[in-house]
């Protein structure tokens, strides 16, 4: 089995592979029947391309909770059996598999200023949606090095526009930032998304829609 092939099957159903790489021992990759983890590949959204897949999936118009992760669990599921692969996913926990972990080494991310990672190509707009575990050893390539994009900015824009400072160098509140989007002010960030990720001069034009930001301000408001 080829990455190639996999990605390909990746993009017809709503997904990219965003990065793999051959687990080691510190990386807390579960080894599948006691047979270790030859390779783990990622798999999530880049941009604001994927949204459409989900959005006229049957989970996302049956009302019932979590329909993003369901959607998740259907379609890397199904990817998981036509490539005799183990599926993991971000959520589901405690405990939680360390994603941000396995982005670093699979991927081309770095620590933003807002907490969140940013890639030199997609900015902040990106996810991973869940990862497919390989007993086989696939050939990959050698991964590119890139410059972490927070460092060639001295602006920062993104710790200066949050209407009520939450974002700050020593972190981020996130109940006083709970608050002024439930709030009558909050109305901006909570049709059109964080304001203060908006700001970020990386990758503006893959920023999400207001459906796709307002979906996710919407599932936010509901886990605080």
């Amino acid at each position: 089995m080829k990455l190639a092939d996999l990605s390909r099957y990746a993009e017809a159903a709503g997904l990219s592979v965003r990065g793999a790489f051959h687990p080691r021992p510190e990386d807390g990759v579960p080894s599948r029947d006691t047979e270790p983890v030859g390779t783990l590949v990622l798999l999530g959204w880049a941009g604001g391309r994927h949204w459409p897949s989900f959005a006229a999936s049957p989970e996302a118009a049956d009302g019932a909770p979590h329909p993003l992760d369901r959607w998740s669990e259907r379609v890397i599921g199904a990817m998981a059996k036509e490539f005799g692969a183990a599926a993991l996913y971000p959520f589901g926990g405690p405990p939680y598999w360390p994603f941000q972990r396995w982005a670093q080494r699979g991927d081309n991310v770095f620590a933003s200023p807002l907490g969140m990672y940013v890639h030199p190509v997609h900015g902040l707009w990106h996810s991973y949606r869940g990862a497919l575990c390989f007993t086989q050893r696939l050939d990959l390539p050698p991964k590119e090095i890139q410059a972490h994009p927070c460092e060639s900015c001295a602006a920062k824009p993104c710790l200066d526009t949050c209407p009520v400072g939450a974002f700050t160098t020593a972190g981020y509140d996130v109940e006083r930032c709970a608050a002024h989007v439930r709030s009558a002010e909050g109305a901006a960030c909570r049709q059109g998304g964080c304001l203060a990720r908006r700001a970020c001069p990386v990758a503006p034009r893959q920023a999400y829609g207001a459906e796709e930001a307002g979906f996710y301000m919407k599932a936010f408001l509901a886990a605080h």
